[in-house]
Order: C-alpha cells, then sequence, then structure tokens
C-alpha cells in the first residue's frame, strides 16, 4: 500500500476510522509513517497526537480499543480508511462516535420499515391501517401470513416469473418483520444469532 506522507509537509496523513461491520464512520484521526506501521503491527489503531506530540493507540488509558480489521489508501495515496471492531465507545466523551452518533446496526431501508411497523402497531387506529390490524388479531394470524406468503414464495420460485417471485418475497419478508415485532424482536436479534452461528 502505498501512502503519500510528505504530502502535506507535516509528515501526517488524516485516517478515517469506520466501524467494520455498521459502517458508521467512528472518528478522524492522523498518522504518520511510525504509526500506521504501529497499527498494522499491533492490530491496534495508533495515531500520532498532535497535541501529545506523540504515538497514541486509541484506548491506551480508557481500553476502548480499536481493533484493526484492514486500512488502505484513498485515490491520491494522502488518506487512510481505516476499518475496525471497536471496543466500547469511540469519542472520548463517551459517545459511539466522535458525531455523537450511536453506532448500532442499520440495514437501510428495512430498518426504516421496522420503525413504521412499530408505528403502525402502536396507532390508535386499526381501522386504517393493515399493519395494526393484524397485530390487533394476534399472534397466530401473523404467523399464518408469514405462513402462506412463504408457500406462494415456495410457488413462484418455482416458475419462471421473476416480478411475480420477487412480489411474493418481498411480501414475504414484510409479514416476517412484523412477526418478528410480534415476538418482541427484530433484525439485529437475527443478526446476532446469525453471528453466533458464523463463529
Amino acid at each position: 500500500m502505498k501512502v503519500n506522507f510528505d504530502k502535506n509537509n507535516d509528515g501526517l496523513v488524516p485516517a478515517i476510522v469506520q466501524d467494520a461491520l455498521t459502517r458508521k464512520v467512528l472518528m478522524l484521526g492522523y498518522m504518520n509513517q511510525e504509526a500506521l506501521e504501529t497499527t498494522q503491527e499491533t492490530k491496534k489503531v495508533t495515531f500520532y497526537s498532535r497535541t501529545k506530540k506523540r504515538l497514541w493507540t486509541k484506548g491506551e488509558e480508557s481500553g476502548n480499543f480499536l481493533n484493526l480489521v484492514s486500512v488502505q489508501s484513498d485515490c491520491d495515496s494522502d488518506t487512510l480508511l481505516v476499518l475496525v471492531h471497536p471496543v466500547g465507545p469511540t469519542c472520548h466523551k463517551g459517545t459511539d462516535t466522535c458525531w455523537g452518533e450511536g453506532n448500532d446496526p442499520h440495514f437501510g431501508f428495512l430498518s426504516e420499515l421496522e420503525k413504521v411497523i412499530e408505528q403502525r402497531r402502536t396507532s390508535a387506529d386499526s381501522s386504517k391501517s393493515y399493519v395494526a390490524s393484524l397485530f390487533e388479531k394476534g399472534i397466530n394470524k401473523i404467523a399464518q401470513k408469514v405462513g402462506e406468503e412463504a408457500v406462494e414464495t415456495v410457488i413462484e420460485a418455482k416458475d419462471d416469473n421473476d416480478d411475480l417471485f420477487l412480489y411474493e418475497s418481498a411480501d414475504l419478508l414484510f409479514h416476517y418483520l412484523i412477526l418478528l415485532q410480534a415476538k418482541g424482536f427484530s433484525l439485529k436479534d437475527i443478526e446476532a444469532e446469525l453471528k453466533k452461528r458464523h463463529k
């Protein structure tokens, strides 16, 4: 990997630190060549502290280390992207990121859909919401709908109409998200279970 430490005349390059799983940007630091080499050797992210005027391993005092997954330079070889598994909060103020954001897993639109389902579930007027009406009918009805959608998905999988297969697959996933909430779970719980199996 080529890194141009001389470009800014101070021997430093910015290092963007990103959670390898959630893809959330956690912090920005600076590395010189020694900090990069130390990071690669120890697998603990180490910066050059401009205030302390020395190498500084993130977590050396707090224990909130950034365990290295990978590091790569950008197209101009003057910025690093450092993927990590964080141990505890990253910011010295106790937050997950230096922008005060949480570092929870996010599943894109599916996470937004989970929020919509939750809003509809707690809606006062179930007559205007299909989701609320399903919750009102109870777990048996919700589970039955998942079963129906699963059968329809299997049927379409055996045919040649990709549009219908995708349509039924979307129905199945939507109703499965409802079932998860009815049981008190979310996609995060499924992700955690899959991670356990992956180990």
